[in-house]
């Protein structure tokens, strides 16, 4: 990602910490947000399993809604809003890249913001996201640690920007 002047801009990198509400609670509305703003996402899985579960979630996660949404074997990754995937592609020029069951991003880079998503009450999982915020806080990226309290609300509890 580069500034009008040139100048390599360093992505926002927040990391959730799923510990009250699972994954298909939160990502439904981390990329309705997303939407909100204008931005393109990505979502990367890291089995095609979880990639068809997480297709059918965002057509059903609301009696009253969807997210419209695309995967490879959709065909025209470009024009979706929400492209699902288990690759490091990034057909549809996100502007946000969200990374599920210890998916892994190296380009950091290029998006605006990379959200790690992560399962507070698998250990495995909580250590794999600490290895991820060292490396990206030392990329020079701003690094946000969110958790939700205990009515819900997501609240910053952490942040590392130099």
């Amino acid at each position: 990602m580069t500034s009008a002047a040139g100048v390599q801009d360093m992505s926002d990198v927040l990391f959730y910490h799923l510990e009250r509400q699972p994954l298909e609670r939160v990502l439904p509305q981390l990329l309705e947000k997303s939407g909100e703003r204008g931005w393109r996402a990505v979502v990367q899985a890291t089995s095609p399993e979880r990639l068809a579960a997480l297709d059918t979630l965002l057509w059903t996660y609301r009696d009253d809604s969807f997210l419209a949404h695309g995967t490879a074997g959709d065909g025209g990754g470009a024009d979706q809003p929400v492209y699902l995937t288990c690759e490091d592609d990034n057909p549809n020029g996100a502007d946000v890249r969200f990374l599920v069951d210890g998916a892994d991003c190296t380009d950091l880079a290029s998006y605006k913001r990379v959200v790690f998503m992560f399962d507070g009450h698998d250990e495995a999982a909580v250590t794999r996201a600490r290895e991820q915020w060292k490396r990206a806080y030392g990329k020079g990226c701003a690094v946000t640690y969110w958790q939700q309290n205990d009515r819900g609300q997501w609240e910053n509890r952490g942040k590392h920007n130099e």
